[in-house]
């Protein structure tokens, strides 16, 4: 009975070690959990430089540039279906 406690105890013991050996390991890993510290220039608004988008924040950026492509494409079609609408509705008039 005395061996079986013994053995029991010497099992709880290399269980604890396990564990605690894990929780160091996994502390160790976390180094890099450091890794959301910006390096290098703060990044401003679009607006609080609007000629040097290399500060802008990245959000800003994707922003201006979506909605410039958007007035780009838009500008475009409407360039060159400037004259269809008008003549259209000329039609439907003169023939009543």
């Amino acid at each position: 009975m005395a061996s079986f406690a013994r053995r029991a105890a010497q099992i709880a013991q290399i269980s604890c070690a396990r564990t605690s050996s894990q929780a160091v390991s996994f502390t160790q890993r976390r180094g890099l959990a450091g890794a959301a510290e910006h390096h290098g220039p703060p990044k401003v608004n679009c607006w609080q430089d609007p000629m040097n988008p290399a500060k802008w924040k990245e959000e800003h950026f994707v922003i201006v540039s979506l909605s410039g492509w958007g007035l780009l494409f838009f500008g475009g079609y409407k360039f060159f279906t400037r004259g269809k609408g008008k003549n259209e509705e000329k039609m439907v008039e003169a023939a009543h």
